[in-house]
């Protein structure tokens, strides 16, 4: 964890949370050698033991039934699964690394696996995933987010991506048809005004407008299906892109024009995302924005039978998603490494990839998507047939951005859709976002 990485050990504390700062740098700790996974004892012997694992805490069923299966197949090597909650994680896992007490493995959002991977604590895996034979197949927004230098430090191991859902069964009663109308925004709001006109306290589109992360994950890809991103430049030297980004202007005059016209329902200036999918799942809401299961987890058979999904359009054309999810990586000082990896490689062989929309989730390798696959889940299937229109930013000040409730992100769109307009938001933001990004490069 050299200079070179261009992060000082005080300047990770700081990304990784102010709060945590104090109580990180109490002790201190001498940096573990890299895991060199070419070296002998790595590639040539037979792992087992026990692989120490933390993972979020939302996902620990689908964690665990991985896990399970992983002892059903093999008695070498014992998984011992710890998870942590989802808010805490960062610094968790900052503080472990800080007193020298990692875990072998960690499955971390692949958004926060860049605060990491930029600090060097991460065994450099280039060699073993360059190896796979459907390396190839793999999320490209996983990776970009594991990467350094033209390394990789991390492994995709599942997706949770943004796509439209829409009740095809509301688009037919109002005459619209799904494809013609959601390649393009103009399109949507063609669609959202006929579904709304429908009346019975139906909408046309649903958005939670008082949640932040939700509102990132799927408002972004609008803009980048349109060919722009909110922060450009390489981590270190990083800025926002918000005056002058029409995309994103035109995203938000959408979303303005979907509350202004009565297309949603009332109350979306307050929801924050604790019942995102409710309305959907009622049958009165023509589109909405969302995560598989988001919708899948309480959605009745009936509903779902009605449903098809598309990618996000860009204002003018063009189609992204999120690429959400988590990446696996080993921290330098594992214990385990080659039993650690061992279950990597388990967790991404296809018969995994393919089950895991049992569970909410989707495969992170574009081959899961078989015919087999596409006919048991239909509505999971999109994002993996067009897998490079996955994307997820890079940026060391994502959370404060994006996430927080106070952050700049959530403040726009609020201006924006429910304040005093567009102009008077893109002004207002730029530097706020450009203030974040200075200190997280610092």
């Amino acid at each position: 964890m050299g200079a070179r990485m261009g992060l000082t050990r005080g300047q990770f504390l700081r990304l990784v949370g102010a709060g945590a700062a104090g109580a990180l740098l109490g002790g201190c700790a001498s940096s573990p050698p890299p895991i060199d996974v070419t070296a002998p004892e790595f590639t040539d012997a037979e792992p087992s033991g026990t692989v120490r694992l933390w993972c979020r805490g939302g996902l620990q069923p689908t964690t665990q039934r991985l896990v399970d299966r992983f002892h059903a197949a093999q008695d070498r090597i014992r998984v011992d699964l710890t998870p942590v909650p989802d808010g805490q994680y960062v610094t968790k896992l900052a503080t472990a690394i800080r007193g020298g007490r990692v875990p072998d493995l960690v499955d971390i959002d692949d958004i926060n696996s860049a605060l990491f991977v930029h600090r060097g604590v991460f065994a450099d895996l280039t060699p073993l995933i360059d190896a796979l034979p459907y390396r190839d197949r793999l999320s490209p927004g996983h990776l970009a987010l594991s990467a350094r230098d033209g390394r990789w430090f991390g492994a995709p191991s599942l997706a949770d991506n943004s796509t439209l859902w829409c009740n095809a069964s509301l688009f037919a009663r109002a005459g619209v048809d799904v494809d013609e109308t959601t390649g393009s925004l103009a399109g949507c709001l063609e669609a959202a005004r006929a579904i709304a006109g429908l009346g019975e306290d139906t909408h046309g589109w649903f958005f939670p407008g008082n949640a932040a992360g939700a509102l990132a994950f799927t408002v972004q890809p609008h803009v980048w299906a349109g060919g722009a991103d909110l922060i450009t430049g390489e981590v270190g030297a990083q800025r926002a892109h918000i005056l002058g980004n029409e995309p994103l202007r035109a995203t938000l005059e959408f979303l303005r024009a979907l509350w202004t016209e009565g297309l949603t329902p009332p109350a979306i200036d307050s929801d924050d995302g604790s019942r995102w999918a409710s309305r959907f799942q009622a049958g009165r809401v023509g589109m909405m924005p969302c995560g598989f299961g988001i919708v899948t987890t309480d959605a009745s058979e009936e509903l779902l039978a009605e449903c098809e999904v598309r990618l996000l359009a860009g204002p003018e054309g063009g189609r992204s998603f999120f690429d959400g999810g988590t990446n696996l990586c080993l921290p330098n000082g594992s214990d385990n490494p080659a039993a650690a990896w061992e279950f990597v490689t388990f967790c991404l062989d296809l018969e995994q990839q393919t089950s895991l929309p049992e569970t909410g989730y989707i495969p992170v390798r574009s081959d899961a998507a078989t015919d087999a696959f596409r006919a048991r889940w239909p509505l999971a299937a999109p994002p993996l047939l067009e897998l490079d229109a996955g994307h997820a930013p890079l940026s060391l000040a994502y959370a404060r951005i994006y996430n927080q409730n106070d952050g700049p992100w959530l403040a726009m769109i609020r201006e924006a859709v429910f304040g005093g307009g567009v102009e008077r938001a893109l002004r207002a933001a730029q530097p706020r976002f450009d203030e974040i990004l200075r200190q997280g490069d610092a």
